[in-house]
């Protein structure tokens, strides 16, 4: 069974950097992609950043320019880069990996990593 195991959590500052990181328990090329995901008290879940193998890797617009995904392929692992963090970007960050497409798409996630950032 897959498992997705995030560290790097925490209490941040308004502007300040934290990087998160997502363990998983087998080679991260078995999966189409990776990415981040977060959910705010009372919001739906929405995505942060993403990569598939086949080379694109996707941000949502308001992390651009401030948020990086990368990996470690021999510690299977990816991270979030977050720099100059906003107060309304405090949420639980969920890593996702997933196998296939379309219908036959199926989706596994770590248990979330708690980020808060303070005014």
């Amino acid at each position: 069974q897959v498992q997705l195991v995030e560290s790097g959590g925490g209490l941040v500052q308004t502007g300040g950097s934290l990087k998160l990181a997502c363990a998983a328990s087998e080679n991260i090329f078995s999966f189409t992609g990776l990415g981040w995901y977060r959910q705010a008290p009372g919001k739906q879940r929405e995505l942060v950043a993403a990569i598939t193998w086949g080379g694109s890797r996707n941000y949502a617009d308001p992390v651009k320019g401030r948020f990086t995904l990368s990996s470690d392929n021999a510690k299977d692992t990816v991270y979030l880069q977050m720099n100059m963090v906003k107060s309304e970007e405090t949420a639980t960050y969920y890593c996702n990996a997933h196998r296939g497409t379309g219908w036959a798409k199926r989706d596994y996630w770590g248990q979330g990593t708690q980020v808060t950032v303070s005014s």
